[in-house]
């Protein structure tokens, strides 16, 4: 499961992007200092870690000098959430390592899907080219998958759905975060696209073992 590390000291909006993550099928971690995410990731929990958020003006370390701890510890993206928005602050931070910026406040459709944008390239730069679940086989860079060895025939689209469940094999990804990450387009709410796609999706996978319908939510890997 993707867990997420939160360092930031103000409690609230701490609290609001812990809820914001478990609705979107996240595990979250939770430092209010960057003295503690220093003390999180010497530990051993530092392994189970997929994805940082971190404010800059933190108690202890400095976001600034907090950032190449991490770095040299966690090979994870790192978004930098912050109320600093000169472009001097985020070029500064961008060449010492964050993956990327946003400032506050901050829209939850935007964050969401920077994430899921971070979350996708590190999959793609993993040493791994191969997504594995039950007997379905991904390959990312010759884009073929297969089922019991046999090579199904997938429309991009289809691929990239696929892709994108296959590398959060917990998450349960609404209609509007599969639209945003798969066509980089704001969702419509009566838009019948990812209906078509995913009932396309299953007729060439075979029966419904693979990908489950989260009633009144979205859709997740079975």
């Amino acid at each position: 499961m993707t867990k997420i590390l939160i360092i930031e000291d103000d409690v609230a909006i701490n609290s609001l992007l812990k809820e914001i993550l478990h609705k979107e099928g996240y595990q979250t971690a939770q430092a209010y200092s960057g003295t503690e995410a220093k003390l999180l990731i010497d530990s051993s929990e530092s392994k189970s870690l997929s994805f940082i958020i971190m404010d800059l003006m933190l108690p202890g370390l400095m976001g600034e000098e907090l950032l190449p701890l991490l770095k040299a510890k966690v090979d994870v993206p790192i978004l930098v959430l912050s109320a600093k928005d000169s472009i001097h602050d985020k070029s500064s931070l961008l060449r010492a390592g964050a993956d990327d910026y946003m400032t506050k406040p901050f829209a939850k459709e935007e964050l969401l899907a920077r994430i899921e944008a971070l979350l996708r390239r590190s999959s793609h730069n993993s040493s791994s080219p191969t997504l594995t679940y039950k007997d379905i086989q991904l390959n990312k860079e010759t884009r073929e998958v297969t089922k019991s060895s046999v090579l199904l025939s997938l429309t991009a689209r289809e691929f990239d759905i696929l892709e994108l469940l296959l590398q959060n094999p917990q998450k349960v990804f609404t209609k509007s975060n599969l639209f945003q990450s798969i066509w980089n387009d704001e969702f419509l709410g009566d838009d019948n696209t990812i209906n078509v796609h995913i009932s396309n999706l299953r007729n060439k996978l075979g029966a419904d073992d693979y990908i489950q319908t989260v009633w009144g939510i979205g859709y997740k890997l079975v």
